[in-house]
């Protein structure tokens, strides 16, 4: 039984997160009923993670195993014209080696997240960006998130509802730039808490504006408390943009 790797990407806004949730829209419903409507196979697919209701991805990686040993391309447009006109599209499909699993073999993932910082509205990107009106420091952003870089017990950047065994995490990458209106968050690391990026980016734009310090982050951080978070950003700009593997596993 061939093991597919497929690496998707998707607008988060029509469904509530990635993961199936019953009679409720999501990706891995959609992508599951595509299978079915392919090959006629019910299976349930594993993914290098869930994302929230309204969480885009540009990257993520799934598998299917199938019982036909089909052609990688076969797979990815036949899955593709079964998702018409739901907002996934599958951009790569090959043979995933022996032993690999989308989860459990990833070794990074990575985030983005877009600001756009103007006093206008988005027309084109609503719910797809956070808009914040009031001008953003991108510099000083950057610089009070080289705080949560390393290894740290992020309770306090932890939603309450986290199942994971551990609040600990090593942060590998959190940087910030302005990219002419917007500003752009990008963060690294093995594995994520829930809503710990989100909860990140909403404490990094009080720095921006001028509300927090880089030394009151530290101090959130340290305390190892949710109610030291700062205010949680939306799901909007949020976008899961790669998952990478050891060399071994890669394709």
């Amino acid at each position: 039984m061939p093991r597919y790797r497929l690496v998707i990407e998707y607008d988060g806004r029509p469904y509530h997160g990635f993961q199936a949730q019953g009679a409720l829209p999501s990706v891995q419903a959609s992508i599951e009923r595509a299978v079915k409507g392919f090959c006629g196979e019910t299976l349930r697919l594993q993914a290098a993670g869930r994302t929230d209701a309204g969480v885009h991805a540009t990257g993520q990686v799934i598998h299917v195993d199938l019982a036909k040993d089909w052609k990688p391309a076969v797979v990815r447009d036949a899955l593709n014209a079964h998702l018409v006109p739901e907002p996934i599209a599958i951009l790569d499909a090959s043979i995933a080696p022996d032993g690999w699993h989308a989860r459990f073999s990833a070794t990074e993932r990575r985030y983005l997240y877009r600001i756009l910082n103007r006093k206008s509205p988005p027309a084109l990107d609503q719910g797809r960006v956070w808009h914040v009106k009031k001008p953003l420091d991108a510099e000083a952003m950057h610089a009070a998130a080289q705080i949560l870089v390393g290894h740290h017990d992020f309770t306090t950047f932890r939603d309450l509802a986290c199942q994971a065994k551990s609040p600990m995490k090593t942060l590998d990458v959190a940087s910030v730039r302005r990219e002419g209106g917007e500003v752009i968050l990008e963060f690294a690391s093995r594995s994520f808490l829930h809503r710990q990026v989100r909860s990140m980016t909403g404490t990094l734009a009080e720095v921006g504006v001028g509300r927090w310090t880089a030394a009151q982050v530290k101090a959130a951080l340290e305390a190892r408390d949710r109610k030291a978070c700062g205010p949680v950003a939306p799901a909007d700009g949020l976008y899961l943009t790669g998952v990478d593997y050891a060399a071994k596993a890669s394709k």
